[in-house]
């Protein structure tokens, strides 16, 4: 078969170029992709040069030697570079595989028909080689979209860090991530040890990639710039480092309060900044985000803390040293009790604050009776000095009851428990009236 083949050299390279030529044509007429990256002239190129390596591989293999596969791999790596998609590639090699075949039958009936039962044999042949080269071509491609995308992640990485640490100005890097220069933004500050980024985005380890609260790709999600107006959730920008990950939030029309939703399958433990209007902001609101998650004590289970919700606990967890004088300026006789004793008491106190003062609510909600709660208040209002019935007292009670939740939520395994999640306020019951259980003097 060989020597047909070399007898036919100079007939069958006439007919590639023609078959060159019309799978030019189909291409572009099918896959658009081509003709924006290459042109007809290039893509025509591209081809012929293909298909006669499938001839010259044939050839090799006919005569046992092993087929060159340098040119594939540079082809695939060339096009990989230029962006041209995978599918496309390996579909116009399909195609041109077939087309071979058929160009080699036509030149072999021209020079000699009775040749042509000679040729069956090659079929195989060209098949193991077209795999081959596809398979060269393939694995050349892959390698260096790989590489594209470990370089453009770590760009994209490299842009976001310097907006998170405010390292120098902003217009830049917020250009390279594809975000406009006012918009609605915030940022997301995960506690150590929990996952936002695989339950929103799919990312793990060092990201830069945009995902939402529906995203599923696996792969780390689109690197070009999202649609910062997805009609599905907010787009999150995650960064994951030793530290813990930190998101950047795109809200577009979507309130503040949607960032719960992204978080709420890994069901982490979150701080959330206030809305910010441009990028150049994004460094003080990663701040104000880290500081809401000190807020998000972890004796109440999993929870999201929006920094503008829980304003008084930020300030005692901002002034470290003054929260630990208010602890013991205000509530240092309770602290002084037995492990169980201070245990009741705060909690009564949390749960009070957290009921708005009804003593009603508070006691349905520690399933005690009314009287229990009015009569551990009481004595609460003795050992402190203060009375429930003065807002200045309240204020004070309440900021050193943070004091001591963020106290113990930053010793982890804390004696003081929290009291139970808040429901949505309610009404006050007929004849009952939030104040101090005890009757003012």
């Amino acid at each position: 078969m060989e020597r047909i083949i070399e007898e036919i050299r100079e007939d069958l390279s006439r007919r590639i170029t023609v078959t060159a030529d019309r799978l030019t044509a189909r291409t572009l007429a099918e896959d658009p992709a081509y003709a924006a990256l290459l042109g007809r002239a290039g893509l025509r190129e591209r081809i012929r040069l293909d298909l006669r390596q499938s001839v010259e591989g044939l050839d090799r293999a006919l005569r046992g030697l092993p087929v060159e596969l340098a040119e594939a791999r540079a082809t695939g790596a060339l096009l990989a570079g230029a962006g041209l998609p995978l599918a496309s590639l390996l579909r116009t090699r399909r195609r041109g595989g077939r087309m071979v075949w058929q160009t080699l039958g036509e030149a072999v009936a021209a020079h000699d028909p009775a040749a042509l039962p000679r040729l069956l044999p090659a079929a195989a042949v060209l098949w193991d080689v077209q795999d081959q080269l596809t398979d060269a071509l393939s694995e050349a491609y892959r390698r260096t979209e790989t590489a594209r995308r470990d370089h453009e992640r770590e760009r994209r990485t490299a842009l976001l860090d310097a907006l998170l640490d405010g390292a120098g100005p902003a217009d830049g890097p917020a250009a390279g991530l594809g975000l406009p220069e006012r918009g609605r933004f915030a940022v997301v500050v995960l506690a150590p040890g929990a996952s936002g980024a695989s339950g929103a985005s799919g990312e793990s380890g060092s990201s830069g990639s945009w995902g939402s609260s529906d995203s599923a790709d696996s792969s780390g999600g689109p690197l070009d710039a999202p649609d910062p107006f997805d009609a599905k959730g907010p787009r999150v920008l995650w960064r994951i480092r030793a530290d813990g990950e930190t998101g950047l939030v795109q809200l577009g029309h979507h309130p503040l309060e949607s960032v719960r939703d992204v978080l709420a399958p890994p069901g982490a433990r979150a701080g959330v900044s206030p809305v910010v209007e441009t990028p150049a902001d994004l460094a003080r609101a990663r701040r104000l985000a880290a500081l809401a998650l000190r807020t998000a004590t972890a004796s109440g289970g999993p929870c999201t803390a929006l920094l503008d919700e829980r304003l008084p606990a930020a300030l005692v967890a901002s002034q470290a040293e003054l929260a630990g004088r208010l602890r013991q300026v205000v509530l240092g006789p309770v602290l002084a009790l037995p492990a169980e004793d201070r245990r009741v008491l705060l909690t009564t106190l949390g749960t009070w604050l957290t009921c708005q003062g009804s003593t009603t609510y508070a006691a349905q909600r520690l399933y005690c009776h009314r009287n229990t709660v009015s009569n551990r208040l009481r004595r609460l209002e003795r050992l402190t000095g203060r009375t429930l019935s003065d807002p200045a007292h309240v204020v004070e009670l309440a900021l050193a009851h943070a004091a001591v939740l963020q106290r113990a939520d930053d010793r982890v395994n804390a004696p003081i428990a929290q009291a139970p999640p808040a429901a949505p306020a309610a009404p006050t019951p007929a004849g009952t009236v939030r104040r101090s259980p005890r009757p003012p003097a």
